[in-house]
């Protein structure tokens, strides 16, 4: 299938060729005839999928085939919220990207950066608004925006929306929003919670899933690196010394966990930042622009942070901690492998992370093999799958230099991370009668 035979206009697929696209993926393939039709629809698609084209091209189909003459003032007619600033930047960018040769005006808005320059194109108006849920009500609080002209509305990676708390916000937003209109939901899990989401947001909607989440995709290599938790940091260290390794994504726990780490390698000579939900928004901005374009060798990450990150030709994933939930270990090693590329995915395990790693492993169904490093052999050994002590489980610890990964088979993986706080069905098109923490 091309994408000539899905119905897109002639500027659509002028677009999409000059990115270099010429075959649709599997969200695509599925996503974007209902959305032409206008249908509601409810999608299982992992970031790294596709799945932004699977939406924003219909969209900006639909909106050019049915404008209107336009008044002094541009109503928004397409509104897709996103858990992070980062996603909301990426989405914009498809949208100017994909929209380049049609009248289509947008603009994105998110916390961390001046109100005002916001309000300003807001009160102009725009065709399609790309926003994070808490400052969109910012600017409904002021008056700054108008959603009673909304005709799709998007909820893009839904579950973790829910997981960060943002289902009362998104409860005041749907109020503001007429009854009549088009919802997209994509996430990458369909727990219970995002059902009832879907129920109460969706109209007879059309449904798609593509892949198993737990399945492993070509061309991600996964190892596990035993070592104690105070020589995380010399082994990491001696790893990407060793290996020169370049375009490396490390995730840890925390922000102060990302911070020290991040102060570790530098003082080992690795050039390295850290981005965090506790960097202003500009130095997030600034910090990710030079990891793309090299200057930058080590991203150091929380998950928050890195939610929706995509990054061209990233090589290495490094679990610096694992994540508490096994499902955030399917998304994170997702970041690399992409398009058709290689790339590894290290985790650097200590005893104490032992049933965290095995509750990883029961997720994917297999093992991950596991290399020692020499000089790194922990001396903590036991596998009795005791719960880690979270107060301690950061790993901090003194530095230095190793060796890079040896050639591994690949198998097959997807993303996929989960949704926690639970939403219930009062009525058709609104609220929500149970809550979940803020955040």
């Amino acid at each position: 299938m091309s994408f000539d035979t899905l119905g897109l206009s002639a500027e659509l697929l002028r677009a999409v060729a000059k990115q270099g696209y010429d075959v649709p993926t599997p969200i695509q393939q599925l996503a974007i005839p209902p959305i032409l039709r206008g249908e509601d629809v409810m999608a299982r698609a992992q970031t790294g999928t596709g799945k932004t084209a699977g939406f924003t091209l219909p969209i900006l189909h639909r909106l050019t085939e049915t404008s209107e003459p336009r008044g002094r003032r541009v109503p928004i007619r397409t509104l897709i919220l996103t858990p992070t600033r980062e996603l909301a930047a990426q989405v914009q960018q498809s949208v100017r990207t994909y929209g380049r040769y049609l009248p289509i005006q947008s603009t994105v808005v998110y916390g961390g950066v001046g109100f005002g320059p916001q309000a300003q194109i807001l009160r102009r108006g725009v065709d399609i608004l790309v926003a994070t849920p808490g400052r969109l009500l910012d600017h409904v609080s002021q008056r700054t925006v108008d959603l009673s002209k909304v005709e799709v509305l998007v909820l893009d990676e839904a579950d973790r929306m829910l997981d960060m708390g943002f289902i009362h916000d998104i409860k005041k937003i749907l109020a503001k929003l007429p009854s009549n209109r088009q919802n997209l939901l994509f996430s990458a899990t369909l727990s219970k919670e995002i059902q009832r989401l879907a129920d109460a947001l969706l109209n007879s909607p059309t449904r798609v899933q593509v892949e198993n989440t737990t399945s492993t995709a070509d061309g991600v290599t996964q190892v596990v690196h035993p070592v104690d938790r105070g020589r995380k940091n010399a082994l990491l260290s001696s790893l990407i010394g060793a290996g020169s390794w370049t375009k490396t994504l490390v995730f840890t726990r925390t922000k102060r966990g990302a911070d020290r780490l991040t102060q570790h390698l530098n003082r080992d000579g690795i050039r390295a930042s850290a981005i965090h939900s506790g960097k202003a928004q500009g130095a997030r901005t600034r910090t990710l622009a030079d990891f793309k374009k090299g200057s930058v060798a080590v991203l150091v990450a929380t998950d928050i942070a890195a939610r929706g990150l995509d990054i061209d030709r990233l090589t290495y994933v490094v679990n610096f901690d694992l994540p508490y939930v096994a499902e955030d270990y399917i998304h994170r090693i997702g970041r690399t492998g992409r398009a058709g590329k290689t790339g590894d995915a290290v985790s650097l395990v200590s005893s104490e992370e032992n049933s965290l790693l095995n509750g990883i492993e029961r997720l994917l169904g297999s093992r991950i093999p596991k290399e020692s490093v020499a000089g790194f052999e922990p001396r903590h050994t036991s596998d009795n799958g005791s719960r880690p002590n979270r107060a301690r489980a950061n790993g901090a610890g003194p530095g230095n230099n190793a060796r890079a990964n040896g050639n591994r088979r690949p198998r097959r993986m997807t993303e996929r991370s989960g949704g926690r706080p639970a939403a219930a069905k009062p009525g058709r098109r609104g609220g929500f009668s149970r809550g979940s923490r803020q955040s």
